[in-house]
């Protein structure tokens, strides 16, 4: 049989469905994760739970953007990684003041 025959066998018979849990490296954010726990499976859960809260108090609570940033510099662990536990502190915390711009001179 052809690979292209057979390949579309395989689609007919999975419905023309995704698979349900895509791989990692199709999910950045779980990437962000694993590298910032180093893999270990503990850390990496309470860090997804975290980003979930940290989502959703996002939307319902519609922060100003000048706190987004400020708790995303704050939770940055590196370039490309957060920590998101830090994150989810962060935004919720209501003491957080706007930074003062310096006037020029």
């Amino acid at each position: 049989m052809e690979p292209g025959l057979a390949f579309a066998f395989l689609a007919m018979a999975l419905g023309g469905q995704a698979p349900r849990n895509p791989a990692l490296l199709m999910r950045p954010a779980i990437l962000n994760i694993g590298h910032v726990c180093r893999w270990d499976s503990r850390c990496m859960r309470k860090q997804e739970q975290a980003m979930n809260r940290s989502v959703k108090f996002v939307r319902k609570y519609r922060p100003p953007g000048w706190k987004v940033q400020l708790c995303n510099r704050n939770a940055s662990r590196g370039r490309l990684r957060v920590d998101w536990i830090g994150f989810g502190n962060c935004i919720r915390n209501p003491n957080l003041r706007p930074p003062v711009r310096k006037r020029r001179s």
